[in-house]
């Protein structure tokens, strides 16, 4: 199986390979660390000799924020092993290196044993922590061969891939025996792991890590923008938009203008390749807005500010009076709720947010957030500006819903705490002093 699955990665790469040339060339996309993807370990990787390793995978900006409350934990309670953290976007090698340090965080290799090889040998990894779901058959089997325990934490099915996953239960059944240990966020994602293929003694639930972010540190770009904006308002934050949606927003951002004048948007693209298109789009509609990477202090009062930067927009939400959570009025699955959560801010949401479904039906619950249609996002806009109390309880609730779901990072440390200890060696990788790969 393994092999007809490795043929069947190369043969697709191949022929995917213009894309990837078009994607690099037009956007810059996935230039950044190809090498490491290859299977060439940084040597900015410092590894001390005799010091055992836990490598934490976690793909993106999400799942990065995820796991940072379980590095910190780990590292605590494990003082001895040195805690090594892979990403796959460049969006998320960006923030590991921020919050983990250069020194620990490489990019995950591709799925082919030449690329997985050099960083089981030099690793030498105790434990393999892997945020959500992502099912490498080369690397789970490689990785479980070579002796390291293996566990899929804050694991979700979505609504989307739980037919896929089924579909292909029948080889999913054998790639998942390589885990030691599942940590579901609810009882839903436990069931459908099982569904999969995944051994039901091996699955537990702990909980959304999620839920556990600590509040960002609030760079200097919030401090100006509160001054700036003082009497101006009210401010909407449309965070992790996508194709289609902002000129949605942007038109209810106009029905608004018509009755506040000194209204603001904060308007932040979920991809940067978009950055300059949505900018674009701001032109051609003649609505005034200032870019943050060149803004100095502008007035912002009857426009538009487009966030063109990274990792900032979890603490522009505490400027928000309303906060609009993208990848939702289109079906993309949406995008996390909890940040401007965190801040008390009423939230508005699509109708599409099937990769959050369970925190969204939560929060619709307990009251604490409003589910909008395109057709409807204007009247709730100017409901809840014309309605201060109402929007203030809004997010009242939100935040308190938040606090009620705290703790999954505990859990999942102390159900990793078991699976420490190295199992037997099982391979050819071996286990003896780390070699350069």
């Amino acid at each position: 199986m393994y092999l007809l699955y490795s043929a069947l990665l190369a043969a697709g790469l191949l022929v995917t390979i213009p894309y990837w040339l078009w994607q690099m060339s037009r956007h810059g996309k996935y230039h950044a660390g190809l090498g490491q993807r290859l299977g060439r370990v940084p040597e900015r990787l410092a590894l001390q000799p005799g010091r055992p390793v836990i490598w934490i995978h976690a793909v993106s900006v999400g799942e990065v924020l995820a796991v940072s409350g379980l590095v910190s934990e780990l590292r605590r309670r494990h003082p001895q092993h040195q805690v090594v953290v892979s990403t796959t976007t460049d969006t998320g090698q960006k923030l590991a290196v921020k919050h983990f340090g250069e020194e620990n965080v490489f990019y995950f290799p591709m799925d082919f044993g030449f690329a997985i090889r050099p960083y089981l040998r030099l690793l030498l990894p105790e434990l393999i922590v892997i945020a959500e779901t992502e099912f490498w058959p080369n690397f789970l089997r490689l990785a479980h061969a070579s002796g390291a325990r293996i566990a899929v934490v804050n694991a979700r099915i979505s609504d989307r891939s739980f037919p896929r996953y089924r579909r292909w239960r029948f080889l999913l059944t054998e790639v998942l025996q390589a885990v030691d240990m599942f940590l579901a966020q609810t009882e839903e994602d436990a069931r459908r792991l099982c569904d999969i293929g995944a051994p039901a003694g091996r699955v537990q639930v702990s909980g959304n890590l999620k839920f556990d972010l600590p509040l960002p540190p609030i760079p200097p770009i919030v401090a100006s923008l509160r001054a700036a904006l003082g009497d101006v308002g009210p401010v909407i934050v449309c965070g992790s938009t996508v194709e289609g949606e902002e000129p949605l927003l942007l038109r209810a951002f106009e029905k608004v203008l018509a009755s506040h004048t000194r209204a603001v948007m904060i308007l932040a693209p979920r991809h940067p390749e978009r950055f300059t298109e949505v900018a674009h789009l701001l032109s051609s509609l003649g609505i005034r807005y200032s870019k943050r990477s060149l803004w100095s202090g502008d007035a912002l009062a009857g426009g538009v500010l487009l966030v063109d930067t990274i990792g900032e927009l979890a603490a522009l939400y505490s400027l928000a009076d309303i906060a609009f959570v993208g990848g939702s009025l289109m079906p993309r699955g949406g995008h996390n709720i909890i940040e401007p959560a965190q801040h008390g801010v009423a939230i508005v949401v699509g109708k599409h947010t099937e990769n959050f479904r369970d925190i969204v039906e939560l929060f619709q619950g307990r009251d604490a957030l409003r589910v909008v249609g395109p057709d409807e996002l204007p009247l709730v806009f100017m409901e809840l500006i014309s309605n201060p109390t109402a929007r203030a309880e809004l997010g009242r609730r939100g935040a308190e819903t938040l606090r009620s779901q705290t703790g999954a990072t505990q859990r999942t440390a102390d159900a990793l705490k078991g699976l420490r200890e190295p199992a037997p060696d099982r391979s050819p990788v071996g286990k003896g002093a780390r070699a350069t790969p």
